[in-house]
Protein backbone atom coordinates (compact mmCIF):
# COMPACT_ATOMS: atom_id res chain seq x y z
CA UNK A 1 0.00 0.00 0.00
CA UNK A 2 2.95 2.19 0.78
CA UNK A 3 3.79 2.04 -2.73
CA UNK A 4 1.02 2.89 -4.54
CA UNK A 5 0.84 5.65 -2.47
CA UNK A 6 3.82 7.09 -3.79
CA UNK A 7 2.89 6.44 -6.96
CA UNK A 8 -0.38 8.32 -6.09
CA UNK A 9 2.31 11.03 -5.15
CA UNK A 10 3.29 11.07 -8.91
CA UNK A 11 -0.02 11.43 -9.93
CA UNK A 12 0.48 15.25 -11.72
CA UNK A 13 2.63 13.61 -13.94
CA UNK A 14 0.96 9.97 -14.56
CA UNK A 15 -2.56 10.57 -13.95
CA UNK A 16 -2.54 7.89 -11.32
CA UNK A 17 -4.03 8.75 -8.41
CA UNK A 18 -5.55 7.01 -5.56
CA UNK A 19 -9.22 6.48 -7.00
CA UNK A 20 -7.46 5.70 -10.55
CA UNK A 21 -4.93 3.10 -8.55
CA UNK A 22 -7.77 1.80 -6.51
CA UNK A 23 -9.62 0.80 -9.84
CA UNK A 24 -6.79 -0.96 -11.24
CA UNK A 25 -5.65 -2.68 -7.88
CA UNK A 26 -9.04 -3.15 -6.19
CA UNK A 27 -9.47 -6.49 -7.88
CA UNK A 28 -6.23 -8.64 -7.60
CA UNK A 29 -5.93 -7.31 -3.78
CA UNK A 30 -9.19 -7.70 -2.80
CA UNK A 31 -10.25 -10.71 -4.87
CA UNK A 32 -13.80 -12.33 -4.54
CA UNK A 33 -14.15 -16.16 -4.47
CA UNK A 34 -17.65 -15.81 -4.84
CA UNK A 35 -17.44 -14.13 -8.12
CA UNK A 36 -15.15 -16.28 -9.70
CA UNK A 37 -16.86 -19.33 -8.68
CA UNK A 38 -19.95 -18.98 -9.32
CA UNK A 39 -19.62 -16.75 -11.96
CA UNK A 40 -21.75 -13.56 -11.76
CA UNK A 41 -22.78 -11.89 -14.68
CA UNK A 42 -21.59 -8.43 -15.62
CA UNK A 43 -23.72 -6.52 -13.54
CA UNK A 44 -23.28 -8.32 -10.18
CA UNK A 45 -19.57 -8.32 -10.89
CA UNK A 46 -19.01 -4.71 -11.45
CA UNK A 47 -21.10 -3.94 -8.41
CA UNK A 48 -18.44 -6.13 -6.49
CA UNK A 49 -15.48 -4.08 -8.05
CA UNK A 50 -17.25 -0.73 -7.39
CA UNK A 51 -16.93 -1.60 -3.74
CA UNK A 52 -13.59 -3.28 -3.73
CA UNK A 53 -12.49 -0.36 -5.04
CA UNK A 54 -13.86 2.02 -2.99
CA UNK A 55 -12.00 0.31 0.32
CA UNK A 56 -8.88 0.38 -1.45
CA UNK A 57 -9.01 3.73 -2.31
CA UNK A 58 -9.97 4.28 1.83
CA UNK A 59 -6.69 2.51 2.64
CA UNK A 60 -4.61 4.21 0.09
CA UNK A 61 -5.57 8.21 1.70
CA UNK A 62 -5.50 6.40 5.52
CA UNK A 63 -2.31 4.37 4.64
CA UNK A 64 -0.34 6.30 8.00
CA UNK A 65 -3.26 5.73 10.23
CA UNK A 66 -3.84 2.05 9.16
CA UNK A 67 -0.31 1.49 8.70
Amino acid sequence: MRHLLRMAAHSSHTNMHARNLAIVWAPNLLRSKDIEASGFNGTAAFMEVRVQSIVVEFILTHVEQLF
